[in-house]
């Protein structure tokens, strides 16, 4: 397009060649001195405002002589005239009224022109001036809109980077705490482990000592309240398991929207700060036309609404989680803790009944072997005292027997008869006494025998017990971890 108030001229492929001393004619006119000449205006679509270029080459075209031409050319070929005389008569055709009509009509028509002309460029500056302020005011609205958009961008965006170093943070603590889970959940292997062991050596009791008695039902109650600890473990680390990966959508989602979101403002900044003395800005032909839009703005601000209450709402179900394990840690580590003071109790009172028991039989054990020995030493003195009387009654039987050889009346009944009688029955009477008493004391010596093989064997069965329960049992029991490590440090 053209620059506007600049002379613009046609250009003809094939000009018309015009005489320069020919005048168009203007008798053929029908019009007398009075009247006006016809004004014609121009065409309306010559003079739109918005088609200057063409009102210019229109209106600075030369007026063509083509009729007035052919016209004379005509005259001059029907009426030639041999004579010059004649010429001022047959070629004067106008009279001054007509000469002067002419000249005011072409006075009026420049006049006329001349003041379209002006109240055109009037019209066309102050068209020119109102369609500048339009532009400007459009380009300034679409700037303001373009920086609120950037605002809007803006604030989502800071929006998301909270709610997503929130979400990290939160993603990391649970983290963090399933790994203290994992920790402690592992750490319950070894007292199960423990548990197991003492049960297995306690299997290994001898004779009376194998029974059921409170410790064996303390590791039995023990070794359930840790397989139960360990079910509640793996419940929850599956559900720190799903969670992390709920945490982890979320975050993704508001990582992609953030990346758009910078995206967006980045492109939209760049749009704000461009200006018409940018570089870079060129003309892209039919873009108006093309709308790659998806969103409006209010599914645009939904959908990164829904990112961020979906992000709180799986922060909020972390967060109540985590609190969850920190209490079941808590609780599982007490719960096992107490359980295993209540073993341990169980086991120093078992300790302490047996070692009791086993001192005790030590004690009767002593006794009996002290009796034993002195049963030892009463047969032996029965022995020495029927080997005593064995010699009082040889002597009163050989003083009987040697008393039968007295002659004749001399074997008479006298005292020393009877009483030798007497002694023979009185010390045969003595050992069998003596014999009976001998068995007896010999029964006795075997039932204490008996005894104390009793008490060794009982005395051997509790030192086992008590080596099992106080060696092997109470020396694997130090190794139970302590309460820090069963709520998952290290």
């Amino acid at each position: 397009m053209e620059l506007l108030g600049s002379t613009v001229t046609t250009s003809c492929a094939h000009p018309r060649a015009t005489p320069s001393d020919f005048l168009p004619a203007i008798s053929t006119m029908a019009s007398s001195y009075r009247a006006r000449f016809p004004h014609y205006n121009l065409a309306h679509g010559l003079s739109l405002p918005w088609r200057p270029s063409t009102y210019y080459r229109v209106a600075s075209s030369l007026p063509t002589l083509a009729p007035y031409c052919a016209r004379s050319q005509k005259v001059c070929e029907s009426t030639m005239l041999p004579f010059v005389s004649n010429r001022t008569t047959l070629f004067t055709r106008y009279t001054p009224d007509d000469w002067y009509r002419s000249n005011l009509t072409n006075y009026l028509e420049s006049n006329t022109s001349r003041h379209n002309s002006e109240r055109l460029r009037v019209d066309t500056s102050r068209l020119i001036q109102d369609k500048y302020q339009q532009t400007r005011k459009t380009q300034a609205d679409s700037t303001q809109n373009l920086g609120e958009r950037v605002n809007d961008i803006g604030f989502w965006k800071s929006e998301i980077i909270h709610e997503l170093d929130a979400m990290i943070g939160e993603t990391n603590e649970l983290t963090d705490v399933k790994k203290k889970l994992e920790r402690a959940l592992m750490e319950t292997e070894a007292p199960l482990q423990v548990a197991r062991e003492c049960l297995f050596h306690r299997e290994k009791r001898m004779g009376i000592d194998l029974v059921h008695d409170e410790v064996e039902a303390e590791l039995l109650t023990e070794v359930d309240v840790i397989l139960c600890c360990q079910e509640r473990m793996k419940l929850h680390l599956d559900k720190a398991i799903a969670q992390l990966a709920a945490n982890r959508a979320s975050q993704h989602e508001l990582e992609k929207d953030l990346s758009d979101k910078q995206a967006a403002y980045q492109i939209d900044d760049k749009c704000h700060h461009l200006r018409n003395t940018s570089d870079g800005v060129s003309y892209f032909r039919g873009v108006e036309r093309v709308d790659a839009t998806i969103s409006v703005p209010e599914s645009w601000a939904k959908f990164t609404d829904d990112n961020i209450l979906r992000s709180q709402s799986e922060g909020a179900a972390s967060a109540k989680l985590r609190e969850d394990i920190q209490n079941l840690l808590v609780v599982t580590a007490n719960e096992m803790w107490n359980q295993f003071n209540k073993v341990n109790l169980s086991f120093t009172n078992r300790i302490a009944e047996t070692a009791d028991a086993k001192n005790k039989i030590q004690v009767h054990l002593a006794k009996i072997l002290q009796e034993i020995f002195q049963t030892e030493m009463t047969i032996e003195s029965i022995k020495k005292a029927i080997k005593d009387k064995s010699a009082f009654l040889k002597v009163a039987q050989t003083r009987l027997d040697e008393r039968t050889r007295r002659p004749n009346v001399e074997l008479c009944r006298d005292m020393a008869q009877l009483r030798l009688v007497n002694e023979v029955y009185e010390v045969d009477d003595t050992i069998q006494t003596l014999q009976q008493r001998l068995r007896d004391a010999e029964d006795t010596l075997q039932s204490l025998v008996h005894t104390k093989a009793t008490l060794e064997h009982e005395l051997a069965v509790k030192a086992n017990s008590l080596y099992i329960d106080q060696e092997k049992c109470m020396s694997v029991r130090k190794s139970f971890p302590n309460t820090l490590r069963l709520v998952g440090f290290c």
